[in-house]
């Protein structure tokens, strides 16, 4: 993708925490009929050798896993919060008129190689990691019971284990891109983050809160 000095991220900790908060990506690939996009839920898994891989799994009945082999090159793009941007928000604007709309997001895309993980037993752990880790996320408000795979009669869990396909991704490269008007002024990005509050874009408006400098948010 293209990126920009302005907004190119490469800080390895920043992009494995946008993953992790935001793990629905989409996972492009070329197939017998072109290009394909399917969008899953991934967990990151990460070696003590600083090797990355993204698991995740698809529905038998999905013709991807049986198209794609061993081997092929796949993109994983992950997005977390974006918005629109009006030039009326900027101050410089009332001042010189010239600013123009924009779009501001923060994105990561994973290039690897797919290996496909047609077994129960690495299913049953893609499932048990999943699982585990987003229903303690909804447990964190107290009013929720997390749900377990031994919840699920054995025989009915078998069923749907057997009706889905692991998919193993080796990440060989991440990029970074968050845009959040780093290029403009810090007053046009102070002005920016509290007119996305104000609107109710409170995800966009308080993360361009996080990353200006102390001075600008004073």
């Amino acid at each position: 993708m293209y990126n920009s000095p302005h907004f190119a991220v490469d800080d390895r900790a920043q992009l494995l925490e946008l993953m992790r908060s935001h793990p629905l990506g989409c996972l492009i690939a070329q197939g017998p009929q072109g290009l394909d996009a399917n969008h899953l839920p991934f967990e990151v898994r990460e070696s003590e050798d600083g090797q990355l891989q993204l698991w995740a799994h698809v529905a038998r009945a999905n013709p991807l896993w049986q198209q794609l082999g061993d081997g092929m090159p796949v993109l994983i793009v992950f997005r977390a919060e974006e918005s629109y941007i009006s030039p009326n928000w900027y101050p410089s604007k009332q001042a010189t008129h010239e600013q123009v709309p924009t779009w501001n997001y923060r994105v990561v895309h994973a290039h690897g190689t797919l290996r496909i993980r047609d077994d129960e037993k690495f299913v049953r752990g893609v499932v048990g990691l999943l699982t585990r880790r987003h229903e303690l996320r909804l447990g964190q408000s107290g009013e929720h019971q997390p749900w377990k795979m031994s919840d699920a009669p054995q025989d009915y869990l078998q069923k749907m284990l057997g009706a889905i396909v692991g998919l193993e991704v080796d990440v060989s490269r991440l990029e970074g891109k968050f845009k959040l008007s780093q290029n403009k002024s810090a007053a046009d990005q102070k002005a920016v983050a509290d007119s996305l509050l104000a609107a109710g874009f409170t995800d966009m408006g308080r993360r361009m809160q996080e990353q200006q400098a102390p001075e600008s948010r004073d």
